[in-house]
């Protein structure tokens, strides 16, 4: 069982947000302006949330996160919030593919056993479940016990929508239709492989028509959203499509009554308008609320449970309390050694079981030491998505280098993962490229380069980063991000003539339109990523993270609030 802490930690957020619900006012005049005031009126509810788990249903080398210790953490809550005369909702907001080769590798049935087991109402559909084909999405909707939801997906032959649109749910005696919705960018980021039978269409246009239909019928006096759009402070998305705030300043206030979210994978705790820059792990939390809508994320990898207490009386919901409950995080001393914040969750003992065998399914080949590395080699998401890294350099050298290519365009959404110092594994490689994309070769004049970079190199990262991003190697250039045009000056020590011809590497998915790039028609090598950096460094055995380091001078941005990317 948890701990005092974690006990305490739970029941302030339940008692607070619960007691006096059952109270009476004398006063029967008076409109109750409080749960206690409201009495039998006041019907309480939970809910919980997470998102964006990537694959991670097991603990990591640290013992931080896994879905064993989250099955504790929210029997727990739901134990102390029955116990106070409430009911819990439990959500995700998507993204359960894609992040660790133990769940890739089987395509994350483990993530959906997990979620089984731990008791998921429903959850929004995320891009990453088209990583794969069509096949195992359908796969993973027959094995979860919970409705994969999003209102604005369509199948293009049928017309009809691929997944439900929405569900109601009874909570406490409240009808709560929880609607799922899924961001437009899966069009241009989803595998075109896999997607091309689908139509992703506006999320708001959708909401408005699905709130239309639910008001008609009355079927629910709330409506939720889960969604995988991503939440962008103040609307703010720079590169990609609209969000969370966007979706709740369109709706007609009072109409959706909260947004638990996913996609952007941050802690969504506000001071104001902006993030709130003091959160740390166990911290107060102010979710954001725009339009009268509470919109939730709790990061991601299961590193947070979500919890939103509600009161709802005078046929208006209020948020009683919130917090970001902390799953075994663990952060570093002044000695740099990890130190457990609060005390330990521990892991449920079935759950734990019954993941540790698809854990264990094929560790060997996994853990197979192919390298080592004398530094850290960079792929934090907030990082590789904004700047040259020695990482994306790394991945770039190994697929150009596989093909004799004169240069290399990687996107960094391909990057999923660093790597530390040390010792280099299979693992490692495929923790950082799991898509299993295949490097294709084309062969253009430098002319066609040009034009082809002008749309590539010169995308706008905003403030939270994109995928987009190209990571490069082999090429030199001056990229004007306000003109968006560059400017090539090499290619692979050759100089450059806008007649003469060049080749170059892309991953398939972006060859195939993804991310927004150009569409090529290009030689498909049928060598997978994460094969060619795992031969690459294996053959180069002792990595000198130095030796792909980004050289000054070699990419430079111009007119943009940032030297290292296009950034307004």
């Amino acid at each position: 069982m948890t701990n005092k802490l974690l006990k305490g930690l739970v029941a302030t957020a339940v008692v607070a947000a619960l007691a006096g619900c059952n109270g009476s006012d004398d006063d029967t005049t008076k409109v109750p302006t409080t749960c206690a005031e409201a009495g039998d009126a006041c019907t309480v509810f939970t809910v919980l949330h997470t998102n964006d788990n990537h694959g991670r249903f097991f603990e990591n080398k640290y013992g931080e996160y896994g879905m064993a210790a989250r099955k504790t953490l929210i029997d727990q809550i739901r134990a102390e919030v029955e116990a106070n005369g409430g009911e819990t909702l439990l959500l995700s907001g998507g993204d359960i593919n894609t992040g660790v080769p133990e769940s890739d590798l089987q395509d994350a049935r483990p993530d959906f056993v997990g979620m089984n087991l731990i008791g998921y109402d429903a959850m929004a559909v995320g891009n990453h479940e088209f990583d794969n084909p069509l096949s195992v999405v359908d796969m993973q909707r027959d094995l979860a016990d919970f409705p994969m939801l999003a209102a604005n997906i369509y199948d293009k032959a049928s017309g009809e929508r691929y997944f439900d649109a929405y569900k109601v749910f009874d909570v406490n005696g409240l009808r709560i239709a929880v609607v799922g919705l899924t961001t437009e960018d899966t069009a241009k980021i989803g595998n075109p492989e896999f997607i091309s039978g689908l139509e992703f269409t506006d999320p708001k246009e959708e909401l408005k028509q699905v709130i239309k239909d639910i008001k008609a019928a009355n079927e629910a006096d709330l409506i939720f959203a889960t969604t995988h759009m991503g939440h962008y402070a103040d609307g703010v998305n720079g590169n990609n499509a609209p969000g969370d705030v966007a979706l709740a300043r369109a709706m007609e206030a009072g109409d959706l009554a909260a947004v638990i979210g996913g996609h952007s994978q941050n802690p969504v705790c506000m001071e104001g308008n902006a993030y709130d820059p003091n959160f740390k792990p166990g911290a107060d939390c102010k979710p954001d609320e725009q339009n009268g809508t509470y919109i939730m994320q709790a990061h991601e990898w299961g590193k947070y449970v979500g919890q939103a207490n509600f009161e709802y009386f005078n046929g208006e919901l209020h948020l009683a309390s919130y917090k970001l409950i902390p799953v075994n995080l663990k952060e570093k001393n002044e000695e740099g050694e990890r130190v457990l914040i609060g005390e330990a969750i521990t892991p449920d003992a079935t759950v734990l079981e019954v993941l540790q065998q698809y854990q264990d399914k094929g560790q060997e080949e996994l853990l197979k030491v192919i390298g080592s590395t004398d530094d850290k080699l960079e792929g934090f998401r907030d990082i590789v998505r904004t700047q040259q890294t020695n990482m994306g350099r790394l991945i770039a050298e190994a697929q150009r280098t596989k093909v004799n290519a004169d240069f290399a365009v990687m996107n960094a959404g391909g990057v999923r993962a660093s790597i530390e110092a040390g010792e280099i594994t299979y693992k490692d490689v495929l923790t950082v490229q799991p898509f299993g994309n295949s490097i294709t070769l084309s062969t253009m004049t430098g002319a066609e380069i040009t034009e082809y970079l002008n749309a590539v190199a010169t995308v706008d990262v905003g403030a939270t980063g994109s995928g987009a991003y190209p990571q490069l190697a082999g090429i030199k250039m001056d990229v004007d991000c306000e003109a968006k045009t560059v400017a090539i000056s090499d290619i692979n020590g050759k100089g450059y003539a806008a007649d003469a011809t060049y080749t170059f590497t892309v991953p398939s998915f972006n060859a195939a339109g993804g991310d927004d790039y150009p569409v090529l028609t290009p030689v498909m090598t049928g060598y997978v990523d994460a094969e060619v950096l795992a031969t690459y460094i294996e053959g180069i055995g002792a990595i000198k993270a130095a030796d792909y380091a980004p050289v000054a001078g070699d990419i430079q941005f111009l007119n943009s609030n940032s030297p290292l990317a296009c950034q307004r």
